[in-house]
């Protein structure tokens, strides 16, 4: 038992990226045991809110991915309870994972995001898709980048380098969400840079430069060991570091999330960050960039979540 009492962890959920929630949850869990946290993990399903008036919990540690657990739904709860949590509101949760809204907001602070179109699928339904498609690389060019405007792990993701892929790209993302986000591709160095803030201000971790397996970090390269290489602190020049983790602070800040979060970016060779996402509960799983970066900090893992959670349960919600 420590000074936070009654800790619930929630994992799981509802979403396509359940399984990954899970393994985030019960990592998470361990790790704050490890420390002398009195901790346990709960499911997000139907029996969460009995589950949590049982448990009474002094604070919540969410670990939950994908819908509900990232687009405030879950906090909403949360705050309905009255029990202190780890991170974003529940109103900051909406606007970051809604991939566009967050794009234009970060545009707002002065960051670099790649062009993009984001339409739902009723328009190439109504519009003709052939002709819509035709539009899009005419304004974008090639390559481009499909997704789903809402979710994450990159499920419904990935490249379009013909305009012949374009449509077989699209029913993948359909496939997850009914809007759409096309970007043009930048060419770089893939990063992610993960924020925490202890108490006195958000902070960047090491960026963490990823190289799939094949080309694209999809789903498999994300959560398989050894389908992608990582290297931490990323092998960028200084100059380039430093831009990519002022460009996770400022997208932070500028989406007023809390506690922890994690930015997807692209770095060209001329040192510019891309902004391409945030995740408001980045994944904790072995093969995740968050605990490879607090490793290469020199910080303990166990200990971090420990003291996020402090944070949460003295702020309240």
């Amino acid at each position: 038992m420590t000074d936070l009492g009654h800790v619930l962890v929630l994992a799981g959920g509802l979403s396509p990226e359940r399984e990954v929630s899970l393994r985030s949850g019960h990592r998470v869990c361990d790790a704050l045991r490890e420390v002398g946290v009195d901790a346990r993990t709960v499911d997000a399903d139907a029996g969460l809110i009995p589950a949590i008036a049982a448990a009474q919990p002094d604070v919540i540690f969410p670990a939950i991915h994908g819908a509900s657990g990232e687009d405030g739904a879950i906090r909403e709860v949360l705050a309905l309870l009255d029990v202190p949590y780890v991170g974003a509101t529940a109103d900051a949760c909406r606007f970051a994972f809604d991939k566009p809204a967050a794009k234009a907001l970060i545009r707002a602070a002065g960051l670099a995001t790649p062009r993009s179109v984001t339409l739902p699928k009723e328009t190439f339904h109504d519009l003709g898709a052939a002709a819509v498609l035709e539009r899009i690389v005419a304004r974008l060019g090639l390559p481009l980048f499909v997704k789903p405007s809402r979710g994450g792990s990159a499920l419904g993701a990935g490249p379009v380098r013909s305009a012949d892929d374009l449509p077989a790209a699209m029913v993948s993302c359909f496939a997850y969400g009914d809007t759409a986000l096309i970007e043009q591709f930048v060419e770089g160095t893939e990063v992610a840079v993960s924020v925490i803030d202890p108490g006195d201000g958000p902070q960047a971790l090491p960026p963490v430069e990823i190289v799939p397996d094949g080309g694209t970090y999809d789903y498999t390269a994300r959560y398989t060991a050894g389908k992608a290489e990582f290297f931490t602190p990323a092998r960028l020049p200084e100059a380039a570091l430093k831009a990519a983790a002022d460009a996770a602070v400022t997208a932070h800040t500028a989406l007023r999330l809390r506690d922890l979060s994690r930015t997807d970016l692209i770095v060209d060779d001329e040192g510019t960050a891309f902004f391409l996402e945030v995740n408001v509960a980045p994944g904790m799983t072995g093969t995740s960039t968050l605990p490879l970066a607090l490793e290469a900090a020199g910080l303990d893992f166990g200990g971090v979540c420990r003291g996020l959670l402090l944070t949460a349960a003295q702020r309240g919600n």
